[in-house]
């Protein structure tokens, strides 16, 4: 399916963008025929300016460039939505959206990259490089341990105590991840074909 230009008057059809990784609204704009072709040949997000009357790609000023993931039309092809990840704010007031929202990953995802940065910055203070530095077989250990530490805590009523093991654990299998070049998403992506099985 393709959009239907034909609908609107002007021959401009509202896109609005969408952080691929976050699934945070970030903008909405404007986009005619050439500007639909332009984003699916460059991956660079291309609007119409109705104010300039002229093409614009997101970005070409400041840098912010949006790379487009995915193109999806709605059920009647007359608004599109991009899928995109943002080089930068998106907003022209430096703002990460054009709502003034913030527009991070959730924390695991944070933390999950924070891991793999520590894999190859290696700062000496870091206690997850030093894990990592030391091969997979200690990796693989602390999870044991983790992992036998939440089981004991589970058997016993100290809630505190039971989700710092729990996120002891939830640490140590990231870190694992990372060791093995997998990452949570790896995982995700067993979990729901497994789901989709049933």
């Amino acid at each position: 399916m393709k959009p239907d230009f034909s609908k609107s008057a002007d021959g401009l059809l509202p896109a609005i963008v969408q952080d691929a990784r976050t699934k945070r609204v970030l903008m909405q704009a404007y986009m005619n025929e050439d500007a639909y072709t332009l984003t699916q040949q460059t991956q660079r997000a291309t609007f119409w300016s109705r104010s300039r009357n002229a093409l614009w790609t997101k970005g070409e000023t400041s840098g912010h460039y949006l790379h487009v993931k995915e193109m999806l039309l709605d059920c009647d092809a007359d608004s599109i939505l991009i899928k995109a990840l943002p080089e930068g704010p998106v907003c022209h007031t430096g703002a990460a959206t054009c709502w003034n929202e913030a527009n991070e990953p959730d924390f695991l995802v944070k933390l999950e990259e924070l891991i793999q940065s520590r894999r190859h910055q290696a700062p000496e203070s870091s206690y997850t490089a030093q894990l990592l530095a030391r091969g997979i077989n200690k990796v693989a250990q602390k999870v044991g341990e983790e992992a036998v530490e939440l089981v004991i805590e589970a058997k016993d009523d100290n809630r505190d105590l039971f989700l710092g093991e729990a996120a002891d654990l939830l640490y140590h299998y990231l870190v694992l991840l990372t060791a093995k070049n997998c990452s949570l998403a790896d995982v995700l992506a067993v979990l729901e074909k497994r789901h989709h099985k049933q």
